[in-house]
Formats: C-alpha cells, sequence, structure tokens
C-alpha cells in the first residue's frame, strides 16, 4: 500500500492577523504535492490574510505551523500586477525576474534562461517571449505574471484571484495551466468567488468568513448549507440548487456575466 507523500502545507488551530484582535481564526489544514486548494469567502472574510500570513508578513498564532521556507519555494501571483503596461520590459523579460530569489549574488546562466523558458511553455506563450508585455491581452499578461512566479520553481503557489476580470478563453487556458502545474507536483492555493472553478481544478477547498467554516474534499465542502454559512447576507438562494452572490466580477471586454455563484453553484447542495 503506497503511502501519501508528506504535507507541503501543515496548520493546526492557527489564527492570523496584523496587530490586536486576530483577522481569521480556527484555521486547521494540510496540502500535499500536486493538490490545489480553493480559498473561498466573502470579502473581508480574512482569505488574503491567511496568504500573508504564509508568506511570513502577517502575524500568526498556530498549534502546528510548516510552510516551505527556503529562498524561492513559495511562489506568487497578487491580484493586480506592480508592472507600468507602459515599462519597456518584454514579457520574457518579465517572467526572467521570478528567478531574482534563485540567483543570490550569481549573474543568470544558461540554467535560469532555460528555467525562464519552461515557465513560459508551460503557461502557453513561449511563443510572445519577445513582446511587449504591455502589448498582450489582459489574460495574457495575468499567465505571463504566473510564468514569473514558476520561475522560481516553487514548491507552493498562491494565487490571488487569478480569474478576476478574464474572458472565458483566458480562463480555460488558465485552467489548463494550473492543471499542467498539479501534473508536475505543483501545490497551488487559489482564491477565488468562482465555485464551478473550484469545482474544476481544486482537490480541496478551505471555506472561511473570519473563521474557519469547513475544509474537506471540494465535493464535501461546496454544499448549499455551508456556503450559505460561509456568505451570510452575500448570498441568496434562487431556486433551492443555485447560488447567487454580488461579488462578481467584469470581463476584460467589461461585460458583467452571471455571478460566479450563480454560474457555479448549480446543484450546490
Amino acid at each position: 500500500m503506497s503511502q501519501q507523500p508528506a504535507a507541503i502545507v501543515e496548520i493546526e488551530d492557527a489564527s492570523f492577523g496584523y496587530g490586536g484582535a486576530p483577522v481569521l481564526t480556527e484555521v486547521s489544514f494540510q496540502l500535499r504535492a500536486g493538490e490545489a486548494l480553493a480559498l473561498i469567502g466573502p470579502n473581508g472574510a480574512g482569505k488574503s490574510t491567511l496568504l500573508t500570513g504564509i508568506l511570513g508578513l502577517a502575524r500568526h498564532d498556530a498549534r502546528v505551523f510548516r510552510v516551505p521556507s527556503g529562498r524561492g519555494e513559495i511562489g506568487t501571483l497578487p491580484q493586480t500586477s506592480e508592472i507600468d503596461p507602459a515599462f519597456p520590459v518584454t514579457l520574457e523579460q518579465v517572467v526572467a525576474m521570478g528567478r531574482t530569489p534563485r540567483l543570490g549574488l550569481r549573474w543568470p546562466g544558461s540554467g535560469d534562461r532555460r528555467v525562464v523558458a519552461d515557465a513560459l511553455e508551460a503557461v502557453g506563450l513561449e511563443q510572445l517571449r519577445r513582446t511587449r508585455f504591455g502589448d498582450l491581452s489582459g489574460g495574457q499578461r495575468q499567465r505571463g505574471l504566473l510564468a514569473r512566479a514558476l520561475a522560481s520553481e516553487p514548491r507552493l503557489l498562491l494565487l490571488d484571484e487569478p480569474f478576476n476580470g478574464l474572458d472565458q478563453g483566458s480562463r480555460d487556458a488558465l485552467v489548463e495551466t494550473i492543471r499542467s502545474l498539479k501534473d508536475r507536483g505543483v501545490a497551488l492555493i487559489i482564491t477565488t468567488h468562482d465555485l464551478e472553478l473550484a469545482r474544476l481544478v481544486c482537490d480541496r477547498t478551505l471555506l472561511v468568513n473570519q473563521r474557519q467554516i469547513a475544509f474537506d474534499d471540494t465535493e464535501c465542502v461546496l454544499t448549499l448549507e455551508r456556503v450559505e454559512a460561509a456568505f451570510a447576507s452575500h448570498v441568496m438562494e434562487i431556486d433551492g440548487h443555485t447560488l447567487a452572490t454580488t461579488e462578481h466580477h467584469a470581463t476584460e471586454h467589461g461585460h458583467h456575466p452571471r455571478s460566479d455563484e450563480q454560474r457555479a453553484g448549480r446543484d450546490a447542495g
């Protein structure tokens, strides 16, 4: 009988905050190589605080707190890019920035260039490597920033609302990229309001609203009762099976799709 690999992330009975009263409490979960965890909750629930806590940028108090700690072992994809689209830098140069944690005091070498090329291939953008970053579509920029995170060769990736503002084609491409990363043994924590995408790519789900509501296999967590408990006044039941929230986002083209939970919550519960 084969044994499961050791957990890359193991957190037990943890609280997170920035001083004073904690923002998020009662957190306990594990995440293994090749698994993706959906981190779901309303705005202000403590999702970003948990991510910053894992990065060591927020205080935590925990019985057990084990996360990757080596240089470059945690990669991040923030909600918004800090790169000015007018800045004259190519996609390849942006991705190469991800090698910085691994370089230390040395100059990039042929091995580093191979890692950058592999990261671009992993997100399907190798043909656009010489393109100015500001000339890419919103979805391509998002995948380019994901490639930058991959260039550090992380064991754990933290993706903060990676599907926000993407059109359907870009969303589909990002889903396939996440599946490919899981196959390569990367562990991922993905904050999202989209329950359908959580079901598509995430093995486990952590449901929070200032405290942990539930953690288990995704199909066990995303029930009507548990999602209602997490979103409270943000959620209403439409027809006994469908959920809708006010927390949805425009696509790249400025259109407002059906709310994430209305589209995704079919058959929840």
